[in-house]
């Protein structure tokens, strides 16, 4: 249980900026707690289990920040949705960060 969970974990680190590794953050460290605890009774596979228990939370904590700086970006630049341009649209972000 433990190498499948180090696999998840890591594929949901390196997908956790896109959002999609928080799902699979939260399934890679119930995997990895459950290879730490059967780790604990046999003694096999502590290295891997702890692996996928840190990089899961890891995903988890960069999807959560990725989801707030998303919601926070959008409610700086709500303004700026209804561009007849993207050059109007970057002008538009601009001075809603600059206040000029």
């Amino acid at each position: 249980m433990a190498g499948p969970a180090t696999v998840l974990g890591v594929i949901a680190l390196s997908t956790s900026i896109v959002l999609i590794g928080g799902p699979l953050g939260v399934i890679g460290l119930i995997l990895g707690i459950a290879a730490l605890r059967t780790a604990r009774r046999t003694g096999v596979g502590r290295s891997k289990a702890i692996t996928a228990v840190v990089t899961s939370a890891i995903a988890i904590v960069v999807s959560v920040l990725v989801s707030v700086f998303m919601a926070w970006y959008a409610n700086k630049t709500q303004e700026c949705y209804q561009p007849d341009s993207f050059q109007q649209y970057k002008q538009c972000v601009r001075q809603q960060f600059t206040g000029n």
